[in-house]
């Protein structure tokens, strides 16, 4: 069978550069789909886009869909005839929905059949419904309509390529009839470009100053920044999303060095790299120390004889923005951050629970809780805490909403405040998602658990609590950064006193009864799933979660020492042997004694193990008390041995009540070793 190459280009009106990427995948995904839904084999795909356009470039697509045979079953025999021999309703019926005559229908088997060859189509026949299903299938929001037509797309359609092989599909879509011509760089070639044959589609255009491939137009600039970068003596930044959207805005980029004045670099950095990369698309430079340099990288969409000019005109584009960022640093640092407060009163944080100021009020008090049981300072930490919402109310972050915390870091710096309390005003906000960076001051921890403890309880204690899909207070991230930093950063805080303190600052404001439990609960379930992306058991998480620690650096250490523990070869049966005690202790009636009265004994083997278990008992409590959990459970260990011998020769339900309440409750010291770690019955 004979295969040709395939090309689709589809010209239009500048796309959206953000949606670039996306629209050009689903077209390639939608024609793959319909090469495949018409049985037509090819050898392999591309995709192209630049602001003008989509192609695909399919090789060695077969030229004719290969003949097919339907086989359709029917109802059976018995229930398509009467007794008389009349067709039924369901043979009728049958018929109908393949199209045919009940005497064309096979009758012949236990079942009604239809077997019909269908011959294949050539593959241009074909082409333009699936090449038009997949434009009508890509993932536009929102549809135009241009001129007097009334066909819809997310820009208004130029010109339409379509070759199999040399020779054009004749059709007309989304306005546009197919031909081989197609347009060149809107400056630099405005004329239209002949597309000799698909396989020289990337080379027609190149000629024509159109880079078709997003790829090469990626590697280009990257390339060519990273070089300009180095003979400025920087590195530029540049931010993988920033780059996909400068690539999907030219059809022939050529980076350029442009440069700011000095005076802006006393502007925070990040107010001038946000306008910079968000309003301008620009690459900004950083020197060998992270300082911003006042240089920065555009990328023209033309090769200019004069490139001065462009350099030029982007200096003068940028320096309002420049200048707005300078004026609003200036007017901010004119009072104290603090007094940035009393605008606070008046913004609702939520509103069952008040303003934005009795939030800061409320983190300041469970702040300054924090820190002395994490080895921090609390007066230091009440401060960040009173200071932490300040900048939300200032010019800065009103117009950079980005520079929330970092704009309070410059101001509290500015006010001579205390490094840490200054780091702290951003340290609240991490980690800003999964994987980001941590707090680093002891300052800036207490403030970033206290502001999520708080919102935590106040947001369950007013029952807004997160559904599947909604979680507007983004209270599971919250959890999760509460956690990540008490684990990652080796902090021990009991988060059941931090939680009771947090629903006692509320007040009247929440229902306080089982409120300190949901949120507790609620903490430790994020646990669950960062195990299990760790590769750890779920049963090993449940074996700890049953001891309810309120630490969750406590919690990471007996799980990492149960992981462990599962590792040894004792660890199957002194599991199997914690669940079987379990069940027994469970069902003893009474209470179970706390001591053991050898007295009692009538075997060798209860003394063997009541001897083990207190050599045992000795040598982990030093451990247990130091939480070397990995060193209690190995030592545990040893315990097999004499558990599996007195189980062997003695009956735990003896007839005498006393004996049988001793060896209840020699059980229960065993079963009372092992729970200075974990529940490890849940682990059979």
């Amino acid at each position: 069978m004979s295969a040709q190459d395939f090309l689709v280009e589809l010209g239009t009106e500048e796309l959206p550069p953000k949606a670039l990427n996306t629209l050009a995948d689903a077209f390639l995904a939608g024609i793959e789909k319909g090469l495949q839904t018409a049985g037509l084999n090819f050898e392999t795909k591309h995709v192209y886009a630049a602001p003008r356009r989509l192609a695909v470039l399919i090789t060695g697509l077969a030229t004719q869909q290969p003949d097919r045979s339907i086989n359709l079953d029917g109802p059976p025999r018995q229930a398509a005839f009467d007794a008389d021999g009349n067709p039924t309703q369901a043979a009728l019926g049958f018929a109908k929905k393949c199209g045919v005559d009940l005497s064309e229908i096979d009758q012949s088997g236990p079942k009604l059949r239809y077997s019909q060859s269908i011959k294949g189509k050539p593959t241009a026949s074909l082409l333009p419904t699936i090449v038009e299903d997949s434009l009508n299938d890509l993932p536009i929001p929102k549809r135009m309509r241009w001129a007097a037509r009334k066909e819809e797309f997310v820009r208004p359609t130029q010109w339409l390529v379509m070759l199999l092989g040399d020779q054009v599909i004749d059709c007309t879509i989304l306005a546009q009839k197919a031909g081989r011509d197609s347009r060149g760089h809107r400056f630099h070639h405005p004329e239209s470009v002949r597309i000799t044959s698909p396989a020289n589609y990337l080379a027609d255009l190149r000629a024509a100053y159109v880079l078709a491939d997003a790829n090469e137009r990626r590697e280009l600039i990257s390339k060519r920044t990273e070089e300009l970068a180095t003979r400025q003596e920087g590195t530029a930044i540049v931010p993988p999303s920033l780059l996909d959207e400068v690539t999907a805005l030219v059809e022939w980029p050529v980076p350029l060095v442009c440069s700011f004045e000095e005076r802006f670099l006393e502007v925070p950095q990040e107010a001038l790299i946000t306008t910079m990369q968000d309003n301008q698309k620009y690459f900004c430079l950083l020197d060998a120390d992270g300082k911003l340099l006042p240089r920065f990288i555009t990328v023209a969409n033309i090769e200019s004889k004069d490139p001065q000019q462009i350099i030029a005109g982007n200096e003068k584009v940028v320096r309002p923005r420049l200048t707005d960022a300078e004026f609003f640093f200036k007017q901010d640092k004119k009072q104290p951050l603090e007094s940035f407060n009393e605008r606070l009163k008046n913004v609702v944080f939520q509103e069952k629970l008040g303003s934005v100021y009795d939030k800061a009020e409320r983190v300041s008090k469970l702040a300054a809780f924090i820190a002395p049981r994490i080895g921090g300072d609390a007066q230091r930490a009440a401060r960040a805490g009173i200071l932490s919402k300040c900048d939300l109310s200032t010019e800065m972050v009103g117009e950079f909403p980005e520079m929330q915390g970092i704009a309070g870091y410059y101001y509290a710096l500015n006010d001579g405040e205390p490094q840490d309390v200054a780091l702290a005003l951003n340290e609240q906000y991490m980690p800003r998602g999964a994987g980001a960076e941590l707090p680093t001051t002891l300052t800036g921890a207490a403030v970033a658990i206290a502001d999520k403890l708080d919102t935590l309880v106040g947001i369950f204690g007013i029952g807004m609590l997160p559904t599947g899909s909604k979680d507007p207070y983004a209270l599971r991230r919250a959890a999760l950064g509460v956690l990540r930093i008490l684990i990652d950063k080796q902090l021990d805080l009991d988060l059941n006193d931090a939680v009771a303190f947090t629903v006692n600052a509320f007040g009247s404001k929440v229902k306080a009864a089982g409120l300190a439990d949901a949120v507790l609960e609620f903490i430790f379930d994020r646990l669950r799933a960062r195990y299990e992306d760790e590769g750890v058991d779920v049963a090993t998480y449940l074996s700890v979660r049953a001891l309810k620690p309120g630490s969750a650096l406590d919690f990471d250490q007996r799980v990492q020492a149960v992981q462990a523990f599962r590792k040894l070869p004792e660890a199957a049966a002194l599991a199997a042997v914690n669940k079987r005690v379990s069940n027994l202790l469970s069902k003893a009636e009474g209470n179970i004694a706390a001591t053991v009265e050898a007295k009692y004994f009538d075997n060798a083997n209860e003394f063997s193990l009541y001897s083990a278990i207190q050599q045992a008992d000795q040598a982990v409590q030093p451990m247990a008390a130091a939480r070397q959990y990995s060193e209690t459970l190995a030592r545990l260990a040893a315990l097999r041995e004499p558990v599996d011998a007195f189980f062997e020769a003695v009956m735990v339900n003896a007839e005498d009540a006393s004996v049988r309440a001793n060896r209840y409750a020699l059980l229960s010291r065993l079963r009372g070793l092992f729970l200075g770690v974990a529940d490890i019955s849940l682990l059979g």
